[in-house]
């Protein structure tokens, strides 16, 4: 009973504080599910971990994506709060071992449109101070690899800059802080794109592009329409995705760079999932591989996380990223912070001379 009530008032708090500020449907379902007993203890068939509203509501989009939940569809697509609720509640009680083995086999998914507004700029940075004329892409903690793309999508900043491609279906926006102005470089050709999970989703199978589809919230119809657009592009030219651990097969994944093209690790948001030793092996590999030839490393991660990134005086947990770049070179080494980033990329600030 005791687990009952957590539950419900997990729910609940997701519902009120997380949803409320995005999405009055979901608002609606997760409140509605902290109410329902029948709901609550369907949710409770699911391993401990796997409870999260987020990942059961995202199951229960995907078995409306899939035709599975015809009445949840219906009440996604009108947006009907009040529907949609007592279809999430029925579809739960009915279809219990439907939605756990979807959130058991699946993890959540975030939407990466904004990260490319950071890593273009950055990575034409780096490119452009080691003189390459050509680049080896390897994104780390991938996902679907929608970051390897960074150099096919346009950009525009609020301060009327702009970078990319401007006839792209990938069109993203986003706000630069301050008044230094970002480095409008072009990126070389990317001649090899990689990407390295423990879970990578192939953007080219049905089934794994509509799990990305559900991890988006159904009233969220803006970002649906850009993911649609990221994932037709994705799919124009597929990443090799490599299953596993990254510090076991960054080796592989250097190979796989021609020898003439500056290989560019990206890592957002992904170091706080390794441990510190691991972070360490990380780079040790990095440097390894520079044993031949130069090998850049674009980070924006939590102040603190990425190792030799300067904090620039800023307190862990402080809300907002720094954006790394490092350049192994041999017997050299140069580690700098050129930036600082709000909102997943979607705020900026470029403090670097460029």
């Amino acid at each position: 009973m005791g687990r009952s009530r957590t539950l419900a008032q997990t729910y609940r708090h997701f519902g009120e504080v997380d949803a409320a500020k995005t999405s009055p449907l979901y608002e609606r379902v997760a409140i509605a599910l902290s109410e329902s007993d029948e709901a609550l203890r369907a949710i409770e068939a699911a391993p401990a971990r796997k409870r999260h509203p987020a990942l059961i509501l995202a199951a229960l989009h995907d078995l409306a994506l899939a035709g599975r939940a015809p009445e949840l569809a219906a009440a996604h697509a009108a947006a009907d709060g009040d529907a949609a609720a007592g279809a999430a509640i029925d579809t739960l009680v009915r279809m219990t071992d439907s939605v756990v083995d979807i959130a058991v086999r699946r993890q959540r998914r975030t939407n990466e449109t904004g990260r490319c507004a950071v890593l273009y700029p950055a990575i034409a940075e780096v490119a452009h101070r080691v003189g390459a004329n050509a680049l080896g892409l390897i994104d780390v903690g991938c996902s679907a690899g929608l970051n390897l793309n960074v150099d096919r999508v346009g950009i525009t900043y609020r301060n009327g800059q702009s970078l990319g491609d401007p006839s792209s279906p990938v069109q993203l926006s986003a706000s630069v802080v301050g008044d230094r102005l970002i480095p409008t470089r072009a990126m070389p050709e990317a001649v090899a794109r990689l990407g390295i999970d423990l879970d990578p989703v192939d953007v080219t199978d049905a089934d794994e592009a509509r799990w990305l589809r559900a991890c988006l919230w159904p009233d969220q119809q803006e970002q649906a329409a850009m993911l649609e657009a990221e994932i037709a592009l994705a799919a124009t030219a597929p990443p090799l995705l490599l299953r596993g651990d990254a510090v076991e097969l960054m080796p592989h994944a250097f190979a796989q760079v021609p020898t003439d093209a500056l290989p560019v690790v990206t890592t957002t948001w992904a170091l706080s999932r390794f441990p510190l030793e691991s972070r360490l092996r990380f780079l040790h590999r990095l440097d390894e591989a520079a044993a031949g030839r130069a090998v850049a490393w674009v980070s924006v991660e939590g102040v603190g996380v990425a190792p030799m990134i300067p904090t620039l005086g800023d307190r862990r947990a402080s809300g907002h990223s720094i954006i790394g770049l490092v350049v192994f070179d041999g017997s050299s080494l140069h580690a700098e912070a050129v930036g600082r980033c709000w909102s997943q990329g979607r705020l900026l600030a470029w403090l670097a001379d460029s």
